[in-house]
C-alpha cells in the first residue's frame, strides 16, 4: 500500500516546526513522528535517519530560495525593493525554512551552515546587477539582515523598528538610490 503523498510533507513540516519552536536538540525522530501524527515506521518510510530528515529540510529551503530568486527577478518593483520588503515578512514557508535550517546550523550542522552561506550568495547574485558595486550590494544585504532581525524580535522582549507602509517605501527608495548612484 502506498503512502499518501502529503505524508512526507507532513513529517517535514513537523520537523521544521520543532526546530523553530524548540531547537535542534528537541527535533528527535520520535518527537517528529509524534508531532506529525505518524508512527515511527511511517516516519522511517520517508526518512530513514535524522540526517535524511535534515537533508530534506535543507533541500526544501533551497527549493524555496529558487522560487524566491525567480520572484525577485520578475518583481515589477525590481529586485532590491522585492528583497527588502520580503525581509520583513514572517511565518511564510521561506521564513520557517530559513529559521529551521538556522537552528540546524546553530546545532553544529556543517551542511546547514554551508546551505545558508550558499543561499545568501544566491540572493547576492540576484541583486548584484542592480547595485553599482560590492559596497552597495553589502548595503542592500545588511539592510535586509536588519529588517529580518528586527522583524524576528518584534514578538519578543526587545522589538526593533520594522517599517511598514510609507516608512518602508521611503527606506526602499533610500537604499535603491544609495545602491545605484
Amino acid at each position: 500500500m502506498s503512502r499518501p503523498p502529503l505524508a512526507r510533507d507532513k513529517v517535514l513540516d513537523a520537523f521544521e516546526r520543532i526546530l523553530v519552536e524548540e531547537g535542534e536538540r528537541a527535533a528527535t525522530m520520535d518527537a517528529t513522528a509524534k508531532a506529525a501524527g505518524v508512527s515511527k515506521g511511517g516516519l522511517l518510510y520517508h526518512f530513514g535517519t535524522k540526517d535524511a530528515l535534515e537533508s530534506a529540510a535543507i533541500a526544501r529551503l533551497r527549493d524555496l530560495v529558487d522560487e524566491d530568486v525567480a520572484a525577485m527577478a520578475a518583481a515589477p518593483e525590481g529586485p532590491i525593493a522585492y528583497f527588502l520588503r520580503s525581509s520583513a515578512m514572517e511565518n511564510d514557508p521561506l521564513d520557517r525554512a530559513v529559521l529551521a535550517v538556522s537552528r540546524l546550523a546553530q546545532g553544529g550542522s556543517p551542511a546547514a551552515s554551508e546551505a545558508l552561506r550558499g543561499i545568501r550568495d544566491r540572493w547576492a547574485d540576484a541583486l548584484r546587477d542592480d547595485t553599482r558595486d560590492e559596497a552597495a550590494l553589502d548595503l542592500v544585504m545588511l539592510v535586509s539582515d536588519g529588517l529580518y532581525f528586527n522583524n524576528a524580535l518584534a514578538g519578543g522582549a526587545i522589538p526593533g523598528p520594522v517599517p511598514r507602509g510609507a516608512a518602508m517605501d521611503a527606506l526602499v527608495a533610500l537604499v535603491e538610490r544609495a545602491a545605484r548612484d
